[in-house]
Order: C-alpha cells, then sequence, then structure tokens
C-alpha cells in the first residue's frame, strides 16, 4: 500500500508546528506539537454520533478550527445526525475523497478533524488521516463501526486499528437477551442475514428506512435469533 506524498513539503507548506504552538493543556511550551489519531469503536445505538458532536462542540469551544467529515449520514447529505436529535454540518466524504487534499488546503496546524461513519473510509483514506496527524500536528478522531453485519472488519476500520494512536470502546450494547452486543446482525423477513454486499444502509430495528439492523450476542447472533 503507497503512503501518499506531502504537497508543498519542499516549500515549507506543510513544516512542523513551532515549539510554542503545542495545543496540549498541561504540557510545558517547549515540547514540540502533536496530534493524535483515535479510533471511537462502537455497535449500532452506542451513541458514536452523539459523541462526535459532543467533541467537535467543546473543541470548538476552545478556539480551534475544525472540520466534520461523515458519510450516508440517517439525516440526508451535509450533516451529521445523531438518535438523541443532534445534528451539525458536515462535509461529505466518499470512496473519491482526498483529505490530504481537503483537510490540507481548508485547516491549519492544530486543527481537528471528526469523521464519523469511519467505517466506510478506505484503508488509503486511513493512511491520509495519519499523514494529517503526523505532518500538521492535527487531532484526527474517526467514529464507526469495528464490524459489519457478517462479523467481518470493515477494511478502513481494520486500517484504523493498526494505525490509531487509541482506540476507545463505547458504551455496551446489549443483545436482547441481556448478554453484551457483538454484532450488528441485519435482519431480512425476521431472519438473520450472514452473506450480502457489506456495506447496506440502515438503522435499527424501528429506526428509519434502509436496511434493518439489530445488535445480538455472539451466541443468538450464531444461531440466527433475532429476538
Amino acid at each position: 500500500m503507497s503512503v501518499p506524498s506531502v504537497p508543498g513539503a519542499d516549500e515549507g507548506a506543510w513544516a512542523h508546528p513551532s515549539p510554542d504552538q503545542n495545543p496540549l493543556f498541561g504540557v510545558c511550551h517547549l515540547a514540540p506539537a502533536i496530534g493524535r489519531l483515535r479510533f471511537h469503536a462502537g455497535l449500532m445505538g452506542a451513541g458514536k454520533s452523539a459523541l462526535a458532536i459532543q467533541v467537535g462542540f467543546h473543541r470548538r469551544q476552545a478556539g480551534r478550527p475544525g472540520l466534520v467529515f461523515t458519510s450516508a449520514d440517517r439525516g440526508g447529505a451535509g450533516q451529521l445526525s445523531s438518535r438523541l436529535g443532534l445534528s451539525v454540518s458536515a462535509r461529505h466524504f466518499d470512496e473519491s475523497t482526498d483529505f490530504v487534499a481537503t483537510v490540507g488546503s481548508d485547516l491549519p496546524a492544530r486543527g481537528f478533524v471528526i469523521v464519523d461513519e469511519a467505517q466506510f473510509l478506505t484503508p488509503e483514506q486511513v493512511d491520509q488521516l495519519a499523514l494529517l496527524v503526523d505532518e500538521l500536528a492535527i487531532d484526527v478522531d474517526c467514529f464507526g463501526l469495528l464490524t459489519a453485519f457478517d462479523s467481518h472488519t470493515f477494511p478502513g476500520s481494520q486500517r484504523l486499528v493498526e494505525l490509531c494512536d487509541e482506540m476507545l470502546d463505547l458504551v455496551e450494547v446489549l443483545c436482547w437477551c441481556g448478554a453484551p452486543g457483538r454484532v450488528n446482525a441485519r435482519i431480512e423477513g425476521g431472519q438473520v442475514i450472514r452473506h450480502g454486499s457489506q456495506v447496506a444502509v440502515g438503522d435499527l430495528i424501528g429506526g428509519g428506512e434502509g436496511a434493518t439492523y439489530r445488535v445480538l450476542c455472539r451466541r443468538h447472533w450464531r444461531e440466527g435469533t433475532p429476538g
């Protein structure tokens, strides 16, 4: 897998921030500024989008510039929304989005990036985000599912696990039996589906249009018992 190049590096356009630009509180001002790549992973219904909105809000309150991205959001194009009713404006990304070109031109060093629905990132886009973290001291927080309905890891999520500085598990979501949830099971005609396209936009049962999902424990996903 090739690593994206840094545009303008020879001219100093992507020079590392000076020591007095450290964005971290409680750290000596002589320490070099650094960014972090974090992956907030959780099952459907774990509050990923709500947390993404909250993280972006607090960083803007601290005076930091930032960009918010999402893909196939339940609220439609141009916004990041949560089941709790919160929403903010956001940029849409798809597999053709070049984060190096977009973020590098629109966001100064020490800014932040929020990516919701991060499971839809390509591995190459995760490499781009990691490059932005290392070269511009940007904090990148990605929120998404770890595995698909077939229990296998999304390619983008797998790359995030491999490259992130920190992986954070969100609140536990329970199966209908009370056991910890493990799989975002796809339900069709009352049956648990294990084969098909890994990407099928939808929501939890009763949550809206599209494919229907339900969080199941490992046992009930294996047995095909949606409850």
